[in-house]
């Protein structure tokens, strides 16, 4: 059921809007293939990274169609006047045709190269009717890279596009694309069938550059236009795809539905690929819906929370497992090649990755293996239980980077689902800088240590612990040119003007050398643990000295090669508060972190109404140029949340500003009013903000992503890990749950948790100075820790376990407040002095 409230819907399982659906996008995934669309029904071009070609239907790393469209009799079914988005699929509420209420249900199911489409016709009369449904499908066979043109770049280019050939034959619509680009690039075989279940009356296919696009006119955009909307074009300039039509007699009985599934289905390897993948998509649709449906409530069960003071939160959470579930892809036989930023396009594969599982950064033109997008986005799959997608993520990155860059321990920034790397190689460009970001390299070793502390996972740790200690060795050995122990080289602010060393990488290299030090005293690997103990114990001592700027009551954001500070205001001076030590402390000191963050809330470096109150790229007067960047991502926000969480900042104007920040903009973004910015339940890129205005009011090719994986990281980081306080230490054998309840709210409540092969059931309360705990166990056998927090300053005078007086409890001041713990029991309740 669905509940409406003004022009957005929110309930469990749908979220609906109703509002400017012609201009917001909208994704159907699946583990194999994705369908990307608009919210009306139509498919518009949109996209840049090939100009306007980045939507449709693709099973990485192929695209197989511009769109899908469907009719009844003789004309083709109108604008949608309602989208929703369901755990596992979209649907679209239709004009009614020849007497049938219409909706269409889009849905991808999962090992699938597949996405199925099924228009459900409903008869509210008393006779049976019999009806033509037609369905246009538009062909564009081409592969994820190159992209688009630009001379900077090499040949061949997305001007070399193959034309598409088309064809009618055994009751589906053929579409082929055989070759090769040219200069090096390799021969392809690509291959797009459309299909339904239900046997055809008629169909009919161009050879080549059909039109069959439904109701779209056909109208190309150039790639020089960037100022018209997307639903003003049908196709970019690269096209050369064709087109068919299939249609079926219908018959609707009397007060009853049918619905027709059309299924478009394709393959890289050929025709009879896409032939056997064809084949399982038609055979029963509505078993896989039913088996799409189950695993997306599977996955909904675990870490299901209930937040009575924050909803909004509480719909976030859930609505992020659905994000990272949709963004979740695999590729086959990935060919690694280093094309220099798309300078040398096609050079031979330096080796194959037989295949890959990752969550994908963003689309509609980020759907790759990302490196930091990937490195945040664990914290939030492993806090929503999705470990598999996490542990399979990094294997991608070690064994991508390990071919690349010939184990060298340097983490690549990005890989094409071909396997085409853009950008992450260990060497340099002629200006001297880097062909790869440090954070990425620096950050691993700790998303390796994350995963092994959440699952106890020791094969894991095994299986990763070389990749990772090469990571620092690098770091080591080849980014510390002036001997002073601050990592060198770019971090997550891609900006000009800054100095070699970054404080992200800084931070995030302590973190990792304490990681490695875990891990590696674990292994008995006393050289390792020896310096990385070491160093990591000299830097510590020395980042306050070094990064904290008095004058601006801020950490600066690099050094120059004097090791002078500069400040310049970008996000990365929250990540001393974000970033968590093994031992659970923050890196900042208590008095600046809280200073740092209290420091951020006001107009020069977080978004005010009417658009989104987040946390700038850049703080007004800041960057190189003195200009500031006021677009506010879904990233820089989480960071600001994570790092509020930390240091105890959890009121409605401190943490909770930034959670319900990415939050409402999934859901009510007051600058859409109070509409989602694209899709229902989807964290955008760039949320609607000063320096960037809103995605639904940019044009064809200057949109950013409407579902963005990291995001998550600032929803269900601060619920499961700081309100709920789950801090597994499975590795150990150890679990420590102390929940820190954001001020104003009663209680915070987390079931089925998954830690290692297990689950923990969580509700944290408070009433007055009353704060409780309350933990139950399944299939875990560890050694327990439980806990409140109290505000800074407080005492405990009664403590209760299981419901029993109890004198021996320790209380230890930390970042977060004074944190009262014992050692088992399953209940706790301490009464504040």
């Amino acid at each position: 059921m669905t509940l409406v409230s003004g022009t957005a819907a929110r309930a469990a399982d749908e979220v609906s809007t109703s509002d400017r659906l012609q201009d917001r996008r909208e994704i159907a995934s699946g583990t194999r293939a994705y369908s990307v669309g608009f919210e009306d029904g139509r498919f518009y071009a949109n996209g840049w990274h090939i100009t306007g070609e980045m939507g449709g239907v693709w099973t990485p790393p192929m695209k197989m169609l511009d769109g899908i469209w469907f009719g009844v009799g003789d004309q083709w079914a109108g604008q949608a006047t309602k989208f929703t988005s369901g755990k596992g699929y979209v649907r679209y509420d239709l004009p009614p045709l020849s007497g049938l209420s219409l909706r269409r249900t889009d849905f991808v199911p999962d090992g699938r190269r597949a996405a199925l489409y099924g228009l459900e016709l409903s008869n509210p009369g008393g006779t049976a009717k019999t009806v033509t449904v037609k369905v246009d499908a538009h062909s564009e066979l081409m592969g994820s890279w190159p992209w688009g043109t630009d001379p900077n770049r090499g040949t061949p280019d997305a001007s070399a596009n193959i034309p598409d050939k088309g064809a009618y034959s055994d009751g589906a619509l053929v579409f082929t694309d055989d070759g090769s680009l040219g200069d090096g690039a390799p021969e392809h075989h690509y291959a797009a069938l459309v299909a339904s279940d239900r046997t055809p009356a008629s169909g009919e296919a161009a050879a080549t550059g059909g039109g069959y696009r439904g109701p779209q006119p056909g109208k190309v955009c150039a790639a020089s236009d960037g100022t018209s909307m997307p639903s003003a074009c049908d196709d970019g300039p690269y096209g050369k795809g064709t087109g068919g039509e299939l249609r079926y007699s219908v018959t609707v009985p009397a007060g009853r539905s049918a619905t027709v599934w059309v299924a478009a289905a394709g393959s890289d390897q050929g025709l009879d690929a896409a032939r056997q993948e064809l084949a399982a998509a038609v055979k029963d649709p509505d078993r896989l819906f039913a088996q799409k449906l189950a695993s997306r409530a599977a996955l909904a069960s675990r870490s299901k929370v209930t937040l009575p003071g924050d909803p909004l939160l509480q719909d976030a959470v859930e609505w992020g497992k659905q994000n990272l579930a949709d963004a979740t892809q695999t590729a086959e036989n990935l060919q690694i090649r280093w094309t220099n930023q798309g300078k040398q396009q096609f050079p031979p594969p330096l080796g194959t990755v037989k295949s890959a599982t990752w969550f994908g950064a963003g689309f509609p033109d980020y759907p790759w293996l990302f490196a930091t997008d990937g490195e945040y986005t664990s914290f939030a799959g492993l806090a929503l239980g999705q470990f598999e997608t996490v542990e399979s993520h990094l294997r991608a990155l070690r064994d991508v980077s390990d071919i690349l860059n010939d184990r060298s321990g340097v983490v690549v920034h990005e890989a094409v689902q071909d396997g085409s790397i853009y950008f992450g190689h260990d060497s340099k460009q002629a200006n001297g800088t880097n062909d790869f970001n440090t954070d990425e390299t620096v950050k691993f070793p700790s998303i390796v240590a994350l995963v092994w502390r959440w699952t106890g996972d020791d094969r894991f740790r095994d299986e990763m612990y070389d990749f990772a200690k090469r990571n620092l060795l690098y770091v080591r050995d080849h980014l510390d040119a002036d001997g002073d122990g601050w990592p060198e080289g770019s971090g997550n602010v891609e900006r000009t003007g800054m100095g070699p060393e970054k404080l992200d990488n800084a931070v995030y290299y302590i973190r990792a050398l304490l990681d490695l030090a875990d891990m590696a005293k674990s292994k008995r690997d006393a050289g390792t643990l020896a310096w990385t103990t070491r160093t990591a114990r000299d830097l510590q001592q020395r980042f306050e000295s070094t990064w904290w700027s008095a004058a601006n009551n801020q950490y600066a954001d690099s050094l120059t090669d004097g090791n002078a500070q500069l400040f310049q205001k970008h996000w990365i001076g929250q990540v001393p508060m974000e970033a968590e030590l093994a031992d659970g402390s923050g890196l900042a000191s208590t008095e600046h972190g809280r200073t740092a963050l209290a420091g951020r809330e006001n107009s020069t470096y977080s978004g005010d109404r009417p658009y989104n109150q987040g946390l700038f790229h850049t703080g007004r007067g800041g960057g190189a140029d003195g200009k500031g960047d006021l677009s506010i991502f879904s990233l820089n926000t989480s960071i600001q949340a994570v790092g509020d969480g930390n240091y105890g900042r959890m009121g409605a104007g401190q943490q909770q500003r930034y959670t319900d920040a990415n939050a409402e903009t999934m859901f009510s973004e007051p600058a859409t009013n109070g509409t989602p910015d694209e899709q229902p339940g989807a964290m955008p890129e760039i949320l609607p903000s000063e320096g960037f205005g809103k995605n639904i009011d940019r044009c064809w090719t200057c949109r950013s992503m409407f579902l963005q994986a990291w995001g998550t990281y600032g929803t269900a980081w601060p619920v499961i890990h700081q309100q709920l306080g789950v801090r597994p230490a499975l590795n150990a054998g150890k679990l420590a749950i102390v929940p820190q309840i954001p001020d104003g709210q009663p209680s915070v409540k987390g079931e089925d948790i998954r830690l290692g092969g297990g689950s923990a059931t969580v509700i944290g309360a408070r009433s007055g100075k009353r704060y409780s705990t309350r933990v139950s166990l399944e299939h875990l056998r560890v050694k327990l820790t439980l806990g409140v927090t109290l505000p800074p300053g407080s005492t405990a005078s009664s403590v209760y376990v299981d419901g029993r007086r109890v004198k021996k409890f320790a209380t230890a001041t930390t970042d977060r407040g004074v944190e009262v713990t014992v050692k088992g029991g399953r209940s706790l309740t301490v009464n504040a002095g």
